[in-house]
């Protein structure tokens, strides 16, 4: 089988988790090894991953956009994009960011209700 990775990976055991729809699921897993341009994910049961997902490797506060390259029952690949400092938003963040939107609507609904004539 030929090898067609971009960069050579480092083994590594790093505590990750993947992100998809919006940031709202969230999956932990194991970084068995990692590029710039890809990793190998192991899960701890059986999974069918998103073909698209945020991958945030924790210990370094980081989270990239990466894209599905192959999948068995516990491990997946994956192809990412370099880092990005400017695109960057933590799991929290985001969730944080979401709640608050959704706050700011319900008072807009409420100011409307309350200034609306009798």
């Amino acid at each position: 089988m030929q090898d067609r990775r971009k960069s050579r990976r480092q083994r590594t055991y790093l505590c990750g988790r993947i992100a998809f729809n919006a940031r709202s699921s969230t999956v932990d897993c194991l970084i068995r090894n990692l590029s710039q341009h890809g990793a190998m994910l192991e899960f701890p049961g059986t999974i069918v991953p998103p073909h698209e997902t945020d991958l945030c490797i924790l210990s370094r506060g980081e989270s990239r956009r990466a894209r599905l390259i192959w999948w068995d029952s516990l491990r997946v690949g994956f192809a990412m994009d370099g880092p990005s400092a400017d695109s960057v938003v933590s799991i929290e963040t985001a969730r944080l960011i979401r709640k608050l939107k959704a706050d700011r609507a319900a008072l807009a609904k409420r100011i409307a209700a309350l200034t609306e004539p009798m």
